[in-house]
């Protein structure tokens, strides 16, 4: 199971990370807040100091184009906040 499925790049996740050391991603929905927290420091090399998760559910969505209304439905997802001890940090834009 991949764990982290990607990281959220945001205004709001951003100034997070600046001041207060948080990270956001989009996590699979079976993950668990120790699993989330093993994968992130495997994968970065951070120490963890807290995980948050909140689960979202999928809302309905409709367009009107030439042909008629098209309606549909997004995606449920799962997000996880991690706060990382003081001195660590994560670059997203390293591989730019």
């Amino acid at each position: 199971m991949n764990i982290l499925v990607k990281p959220i790049v945001t205004e709001k996740i951003n100034a997070q990370g600046e001041s207060l050391n948080r990270y956001g991603f989009v996590v699979d929905k079976r993950a668990n807040k120790l699993q989330i927290r093993k994968a992130v420091e495997e994968l970065y090399g951070v120490t963890v100091a807290s995980v948050n998760t909140m689960r979202y559910a999928g809302k309905r969505k409709s367009r009107f184009t030439k042909a008629g209304v098209i309606s549909g439905r997004t995606n449920n997802c799962k997000k996880a906040v991690v706060t990382l001890k003081v001195g660590d940090s994560i670059d997203f834009y390293s591989n730019i």
